[in-house]
């Protein structure tokens, strides 16, 4: 796109809370040089992450060689997304958002090159080389050597100059919700990073898991979330070209975020040797934390009221959608996660991990991947290509589908409490008998499910609008698929469901679309008869 439309999208910004005057100047070299690493270093980092999960099945696979193993693979994994995918992403979206929310260019090109260089050829590359020749740090999110973590610190402090200080030379009554996220994240970052990475190497014993674990908590809320949010406050009203719903709202999430989330990282040593009190602090913290992001969550899908056409054709802002409504999830999940009753059981278990991905893709990523193409339309001398960035976001939507249903189907058939569900199921009054608490099954089943479509309710609003009425025109293919498939049966509902899609899809080839969708309910009508308990069917002892 041209200047003048980038200046169309400024002056749009401008509407919500910032200073009028002419498009400053934006370095476009720099968010070229910044994407490009982003996209070449997530592709390695996931690659490591694919290793790891192959090893899971295939313990020697790659196993002759001490820097394919998997603590070394896992280590380059997870400080790869952290630093090289998102770090990256962000700093290509500071060059192109700062100069609009301040009025005023960053400060040096010369100094952006040279934080190019200090956090690629500094950081990055000699990060992943010393961990796999073995020289690391036991610390979560702190796993790149020390000599290493002295950069990362003089990288943020380089990021104090060269965004920060726009935003000082405004007034702060003209700072939008945006810039607040971005001076907090990268001054918060630069004084939490040194707790959680130097402090533990000198303090012994629990006093340094406590330093540890703030680090592990402010890892992802003073340095991604802040980031992640900025980018989602910024995309969703240039696109609508609506202001945001409320900016009272989206300041009172801004402090809520910054004074609890440092308190919330104790709520990892829970039943460990760190004091009741501050384990109890930070358990109050984290559920002071899940009530602000209701907040955001809340005045950002409001913003996008009324724009779900928009959605549903900007790729940009639907994957931006798909993030907010990610970060919505993940932050109730970890505030559930923090209560003792709930910890005592999920302490050591890979819902932990879980939780940690889906904050790091479904919640940044997505945001991260919403902002660059954002950013990537409005940039000159750059080709974009819509079909494709549609393939990716479909691609990745699909992924965490597959994902949530490969994580009920073992909850199903691999828990304990799946195999209780399962019996009350197939034989209530027998599952009583044994001392299974039914009415307590009834309602953990009940609010799994309410999860679940909640979440297939957000992502129903991306091809069409929200009314009272908007279920009924797929209430009938829903009960037919539920009925299909057998009402006992996860799997049936899942093959019911795309052989029901693509049948009907074939036929719209041949017919119109009504006629398909006659033909498809008679088959099933036929087929029903034939079979009335569905394609599969729980067997139950009489």
């Amino acid at each position: 796109m041209t200047i003048s439309s980038e200046q169309s999208v400024y002056r749009e910004q401008q509407r919500n809370g910032q200073s009028a005057g002419e498009l400053p100047s934006v370095e476009y070299s720099l968010i070229r040089a910044h994407v490009y690493a982003s996209l070449a270093t997530v592709l390695i980092s996931a690659s490591f992450g694919i290793l790891v999960a192959s090893k899971f099945n295939f313990p020697e696979f790659l196993g002759g060689h001490a820097w394919l193993t998997w603590g070394r693979l896992r280590y380059n994994h997870t400080q790869g997304i952290f630093f090289a995918w998102l770090g990256n992403a962000f700093l290509a979206f500071f060059y192109y958002a700062v100069p609009r929310l301040s009025n005023r260019p960053v400060l040096s090109r010369k100094l952006g090159w040279f934080l190019f260089c200090i956090w690629n050829f500094a950081v990055v590359l000699p990060g992943w080389v010393l961990v796999a020749a073995g020289f690391s740090q036991p610390l979560e999110w702190a796993e790149f050597p020390l000599v290493v973590d002295a950069f990362v610190v003089l990288a943020f402090i380089l990021m104090v100059f060269e965004f920060v200080l726009p935003f000082l030379r405004a007034r702060a009554s003209d700072l939008y919700v945006s810039a607040w996220y971005i001076i907090g994240g990268i001054i918060f970052t630069m004084l939490a990073y040194p707790v959680g990475n130097f402090v533990p190497e000198l303090v012994p014993g629990a006093r340094g898991a406590a330093f540890s674990g703030l680090w592990i908590h402010d890892a992802v809320g003073l340095y991604v979330t802040p980031f992640a949010v900025a980018i989602a406050y910024y995309v969703i009203p240039a696109t609508t070209r609506r202001p945001i719903y409320s900016h009272f709202l989206s300041m009172v999430g801004f402090w809520v975020l910054f004074f609890t989330y440092p308190l919330n990282g104790t709520h990892h040593y829970v039943y460990s040797a760190i004091p009741m009190a501050a384990q109890k602090g930070a358990i109050v913290a984290s559920v002071y934390l899940g009530m602000a992001v209701i907040l955001v969550v809340t005045n950002q899908l409001l913003s996008l009221r009324g724009n779900s056409g928009t959605a549903s054709k900007d790729v940009p802002l639907r994957f931006v959608w798909i993030g907010v409504v990610s970060y919505l999830v993940v932050s109730l999940q970890g505030s559930v996660q923090a209560l003792m009753p709930v910890n005592r059981f999920i302490h050591f278990t890979d819902w932990v991990i879980g939780h940690s991905h889906l904050a790091m893709i479904g919640f940044a990523s997505f945001v991260a991947l919403g902002g660059i193409a954002h950013l990537w339309q409005r940039i000159p001398g750059t080709r974009y290509n819509e079909r494709l960035m549609n393939w990716s976001f479909w691609l990745l939507a699909v992924g965490l589908t597959l994902m949530i249903t490969a994580v009920v189907a073992l909850l199903m058939f691999r828990s304990r409490w799946g195999l209780q569900v399962r019996a009350v199921v197939t034989n209530r009054v027998m599952s009583s008998a044994v001392g299974i608490d039914t009415r307590r099954i009834d309602r953990l089943t009940f609010g799994l499910g309410c999860g679940i479509a909640g979440v297939a309710g957000s992502a129903f609003t991306m091809i069409g609008s929200t009314s009272p009425s908007a279920g009924q025109l797929y209430i009938v293919d829903t009960f037919l698929v539920v009925v299909f498939g057998g009402a006992q049966s996860l799997l049936g509902t899942i093959a019911s469901a795309l052989t029901i899609s693509q049948s009907q899809s074939t036929l719209e080839f041949f017919m119109s679309g009504s006629n398909a969708k006659v033909l498809t309910l008679l088959i099933v009508i036929g087929m029903l008869m034939l079979r009335p308990q569905g394609l599969f069917v729980i067997k139950v002892r009489k």
